[in-house]
């Protein structure tokens, strides 16, 4: 079935049009063009900001002009992920998108639905003459996956807007109105390198078909990092054996549990023994993991080598460092009952040619608890001899439950569909913190349809819960108070 033949129409219209579109976070300068040409194609206000946000104004629809002028706000970058074996160029590509059952999804690759249905509803708004509305401002900010600098430079006078609606949050049942802030972790260092012993027997390890998926919204669901996994089986071969680590490529994205992960070492002596110690520790974290991750697969496989290899001192200093970090829940909330407070993603291990090159995200609504265990992680990570530097800190968003335009929501959800929704704060990084301290008076929410699998090639957005979406959304934008 073409996409765009789903409804509402006009939402998977701008989805597909939008998905056509390569937009990767750091690299959004065709979605940039893409949406100014938009804007100025509707004869609307189109503004580009110092950073390449992209704001368009729209007038109150006739009897609505004394209504409260209404942000509407999504970010235009994707997370770039693939299965490892598709074949896929995100920077010069569009999104290959299918329907299955309720849900579409992309071929091998991530989908774009973060944020991109937020994107194409609010599209869909400014096209379209049948929703009534206030005064509104669109913000599509850039950026949001890789630091949320858009929404760091948004100036603080671009805007005259009272009320937020984010339309970034994945649950359609739950109304966001807090969320965590983050910082990442990151530790550089060098390795002495060493001639590969002669005779040594080269080996590829290799880790996949993990779930992957958001560092945030998924980091309680104990799913396999294959990072820490990786680490597990290379420690279990060091205990029973000489092993002579050559390189490991692990993880990707900060935002992005890993995975997958490969390393290539050579092994001198005891090569029986250390083999076995390896089949061992697969077979355990099987074992562990065969509930949350039935896919994950373990393969070593001889491979010839050559070149240079990690110092055994620097090899076992490194180990010893990554089997050290936490990964994953850190500390659940006490004030807001199942919301994780602080966690870590141990997202990146590359070492390769004398460099490592270790990379974390760390998250947490109470700001002493982020950069507590960030300190945590960046003593074990000094202790090892490593550089490491803190960076991209953004803020949380503190909840206020008396928010005037919560109560319209909760309002409006009761009304549509006879039940109450959740009023929540998230573990993920929603741009609302940072956008409310250059307009810490703006009147902030964010609700979404159901996205799963985010950051991941099994993300996918449900059909029913767009059309549920959207008519919440325009009856909101119907009922927004008079200023």
């Amino acid at each position: 079935m073409d996409i765009q033949n789903l409804e509402p129409k006009s939402v998977w219209k701008y989805f597909a049009k939008l998905n056509a579109v390569p937009r990767p976070s750091k690299k959004e300068e065709r979605v940039i063009v893409f949406m100014m040409d938009f804007g100025k194609a509707l004869g609307l206000e189109t503004i580009k900001d110092s950073v390449g946000n992209v704001i368009i104004k729209k007038p109150a629809t006739p009897g609505m002009e004394n209504r409260k002028t209404v942000v509407l706000q999504s970010h235009l970058d994707m997370v770039h992920q693939k299965n490892n074996d598709t074949d896929f160029n995100f920077d010069e590509q569009g999104i290959e998108m299918y329907v299955n059952g309720d849900w579409v999804k992309a071929k091998g690759t991530t989908l774009g639905a973060d944020n991109g249905m937020g994107v194409a509803a609010i599209m869909a708004i400014l096209a379209g003459d049948q929703v009534p509305h206030p005064p509104l401002e669109a913000l599509f900010t850039i950026d949001e996956e890789t630091g949320m600098t858009g929404a760091k430079g948004l100036q603080g006078d671009l805007l005259k807007g009272s009320i937020l609606l984010n339309l970034d949050t994945e649950e359609d049942d739950e109304i966001d109105i807090g969320c965590a802030g983050g910082i990442d972790v990151t530790a550089t260092g060098k390795y002495a390198e060493v001639d590969l012993p002669k005779g040594a027997q080269g080996y590829q390890l290799l880790v996949n078909g993990l779930q992957g998926g958001h560092s945030g919204m998924d980091i309680h669901r104990g799913l396999g990092n294959a990072n820490k996994i990786m680490n597990r089986l290379l420690l279990a071969a060091t205990g029973e054996g000489s092993i002579h680590l050559c390189e490991i490529d692990g993880g990707g994205l900060r935002n992005a549990i890993p995975r997958e992960s490969v390393a290539r070492f050579a092994i001198l002596e005891g090569e029986e023994k250390v083999l076995t110690g390896i089949e061992e520790m697969i077979v355990n974290i099987g074992n562990e993991l065969r509930v949350t991750e039935p896919k994950l697969k373990i393969a070593l496989s001889k491979q010839n080598l050559s070149g240079k290899c990690m110092d055994r001192e620097d090899q076992g200093r490194l180990l010893r460092a990554v089997q050290g970090l936490h990964n994953g829940v850190f500390a659940m909330s006490t004030t807001i009952d199942d919301l994780v407070e602080t966690s870590n993603n141990l997202a990146r291990v590359e070492v390769q040619s004398g460099k490592i090159k270790i990379s974390c995200l760390t998250r947490s609504s109470v700001e002493s608890g982020k950069m507590n265990l960030a300190s945590q992680l960046s003593s074990v990570l000094e202790l090892a001899g490593y550089e490491v530097s803190l960076s991209g800190d953004y803020p949380g968003w503190t909840p206020n439950p008396d928010s005037e335009i919560l109560k319209v929501l909760v309002k409006e959800y009761e009304n549509l569909f006879q039940a109450s929704p959740e009023v929540v704060a998230c573990h993920a990084g929603l741009e609302c913190g940072i956008l409310g301290s250059h307009y810490p008076e703006m009147d902030m929410i964010s609700f979404g349809p159901n996205i799963k699998g985010a950051h991941s090639p099994d993300e996918r957005v449900q059909i029913s819960s767009v059309q549920k979406f959207w008519k919440f959304l325009k009856t909101i934008l119907s009922e927004i108070p008079e200023a």
